[in-house]
């Protein structure tokens, strides 16, 4: 149990509390608030009516309500202010209220502020979620008692008082929630850094500065755990005030992990000595990026965890559900979900997991990404290109602008939405082809989340 919790609602009873946000990641921790008997108020832009029986529940429990296109207004009324992660840090009346000295916070920061145990952080551009995933899974494999959250979907905060000092917490970490912290894990992971976000962070500049912060509030006692194949991740080790490993795909690293090519193995370097952990061949999910995954994951761990439980983790895990998941094989055509690329990079990995033959369902919300970088890929392996969503355009362009472009290889077709989309890679794909839904954008303009909308693909796929 968490003593710093108690002595935090101890000490904030009688002080008022807003909470930003009436999402999945705050219902819980609003209950924790009202169960601690402290004064909350909810604001959100969505309008009272329409926040569903949940809403009713925070009422019963005492919770006020503060909604509409003003809910910003109030903040200067408030002693704390926790936001959610979907509301932009640098926002004018956040700035504002911290000015006037109101304490703004969040619950991953109240989070990493109580926590009684080691925290193993995770954050990057892509990866971070399978990476997250596999670190916890080989944790428990080998019998820790594992808490597992953070931007891979549920809040920690309402568990603080089931937490002990003998336990782990394993947090997926966004730049959302980096860009106010300034606490750090005890063990880091970079796994990579590429543009992403940029439709609300300032620049690439800000975007990076929030990474960061995974790092900068370590002390001596830290471990740091960098990508040495991508340039941004390794840059970072001049921030690094405890021990550094790295890990690499290409390359024999001093301390961390990396792949033998020449034996198919990954192993483990320590201050050279090298121990063999795996052979690429046992890991069940498929791709290059998946086996850079458990290089980072085993990177933070080893230390911890036995080979065994690594190699059983490798053989058994199937992976993340919306991560090339396989959705079923109808008329020789097999069907897989990957809604949480999110960004061309993500995309171009699970290209790269399989031959040709791929009619591909892309597009979605804009993130102001540069898409040049998806066509060479996307135009080596599909014959099919299907675009819904604000960035189909912005796809078209850089595939029809890219030098190997040849409409004779590759047909374009635009469709409204997710049925249409999936009834035209029925009606195209032939026995032998894939069918890869990986939009390289996110989901909000047809979607709440990347999990509603890979969801909705799912669904539409297993009713034909």
């Amino acid at each position: 149990m968490s003593v710093k919790s108690d002595l935090f609602f101890e000490k904030y009873k009688d002080k008022k509390i807003a909470f930003i946000g009436f999402g999945v990641s705050n219902f819980d921790s609003i209950c924790l608030f009202l169960n601690k008997g402290l004064d909350v108020t909810v604001l959100d832009r969505v309008d009272e009516s329409n926040l569903g029986e949940k809403a009713n529940v925070l009422k019963n429990k005492g919770a006020k309500f503060i909604c509409g296109d003003d809910y910003l207004n109030c903040l200067n009324n408030f002693d704390v202010v926790v936001r959610s992660p979907g509301v932009y840090f640098n926002k004018a009346e956040l700035q504002n209220a911290i000015k006037h000295g109101i304490v703004v916070t969040s619950e991953m920061e109240l989070f990493f502020d109580f926590c009684p145990c080691k925290i193993i952080g995770v954050t990057g551009s892509d990866g971070k979620t399978t990476t997250t995933t596999l670190i916890s899974e080989i944790l428990k494999f080998e019998g820790y008692n594992v808490h597992i959250g953070g931007n891979i979907g549920k809040a920690l905060l309402p568990e603080i008082e089931k937490i002990t000092s003998d336990d782990i917490v394993v947090v997926e970490l966004s730049s959302f929630q980096l860009i106010s912290m300034r606490k750090s894990p005890d063990i880091s992971v970079i796994t990579n850094i590429s543009p992403n976000h940029l439709d609300i962070h300032k620049d690439m500049d800000e975007y990076i500065s929030a990474k960061k912060n995974v790092v900068l509030h370590q002390n001596g006692f830290g471990s740091l755990i960098l990508n040495l194949d991508n340039d941004l991740s390794n840059s970072q080790e001049v921030l690094a005030r405890g021990f550094v490993k790295k890990f690499s795909r290409k390359e024999k690293v001093k301390n961390g992990a990396f792949f033998d090519e020449k034996t198919q193995k990954i192993c483990f370097a320590k201050n050279d000595e090298v121990i063999e952990v795996l052979n690429v061949d046992d890991i069940a999910i498929p791709g290059v990026h998946n086996v850079e995954n458990y290089l980072a994951a085993i990177s933070a761990v080893f230390e911890l965890v036995s080979i065994d439980s690594v190699q059983k983790v490798a053989k058994e895990f199937k992976g993340v559900k919306h991560r090339i998941e396989f959705v079923r094989e109808k008329n020789g055509v097999k069907w897989y979900n990957d809604s949480i690329a999110t960004s061309p990079t993500r995309t171009i990995a699970g290209l790269k997991c399989f031959n040709d033959n791929i009619v591909l369902i892309a597009g979605g919300y804009d993130k102001n990404f540069d898409y040049s970088c998806l066509a060479p890929e996307l135009l080596k392996k599909v014959k099919i290109l299907i675009l819904m969503g604000n960035t189909a355009k912005k796809i078209e362009v850089a595939v029809k602008s890219d030098d190997c472009y040849n409409e004779q290889n590759i047909k374009i077709v635009n469709v409204s939405n997710m049925e249409e989309a999936v009834d035209v890679a029925y009606n195209a794909a032939s026995d032998g082809d894939i069918v890869f839904f990986s939009p390289a954008s996110a989901s909000f303009d047809l979607y709440k989340n990347f999990e509603q909308r890979g969801d909705h693909f799912r669904s539409v796929v297993n009713s034909l």
